[in-house]
């Protein structure tokens, strides 16, 4: 057991990552990593609402007709997401005001429906769960490693905090705070994944 828990751990993490394995949740990797602490929010939100969605359609799996899977899986996820939401509004209303749509758009994320459809509705409960935190939690390490390099280039500041390189020589790199520059970012970040992670073996036949 706690070797299977493993495995679909690391799968979810690197080698099916969602971001640089399967490109998927790209809409808030660019929207939201320009500021490491929109980041963080979002990524909370995202691993909150893939693991807790993932144990629920697991444990419904069983009891939700064929012909209306989809409907009731995006009714659990929107579940879980207005609960998020309420939870940013509540603890700082400041950073809600800017990544509020996007975390209402987590209900359409390709990540959270993806694992539902192909993990959490056919597999138990624990190990839907172990797949929803590591799908969550792969695609927070890429967005948290973007909005690290983001953030101190285009603003000069780490959480807020301004760096001392930018009261001394720093000049922002504006671009990096633009959507060319999360483009860029992204693209770096897949193609030094991909070379990192384990190469697809080719199908025979």
């Amino acid at each position: 057991m706690a070797d299977t828990a493993k495995k679909i751990f690391i799968k979810g993490l690197w080698e099916e990552n969602p971001i640089f394995r399967q490109v998927l949740g790209v809409c808030s990797t660019l929207a939201v990593t320009n500021l490491l602490v929109n980041t963080l929010f979002m990524c909370f939100g995202v691993m909150f609402t893939t693991a807790l969605s993932s144990l629920t359609i697991s444990i419904l799996r069983n009891y939700i007709p064929r012909r209306i899977r989809m409907i009731v899986q995006v009714l659990i996820i929107a579940s879980y997401v207005m609960m998020v939401d309420i939870i940013i509004k509540a603890l700082n209303p400041d950073i809600h005001r800017f990544i509020g749509p996007y975390v209402g758009l987590i209900i359409t994320n390709c990540i959270i429906m993806g694992r539902a459809e192909a993990f959490a509705s056919q597999n138990r409960p624990w190990s839907s769960f172990i797949d929803g935190i590591a799908s969550g939690l792969g695609y927070s390490l890429i967005l948290v490693a973007i909005a690290l390099i983001r953030e101190p280039l285009g603003f000069g500041t780490i959480l807020g905090y301004v760096l001392p390189a930018r009261e001394v020589w720093w000049h922002q790199w504006t671009i990096m705070v633009m959507p060319p520059g999360a483009f860029f970012m992204l693209a770096i970040a897949t193609w030094i994944g991909r070379n990192l992670s384990p190469a697809t073996p080719k199908r025979q036949g």
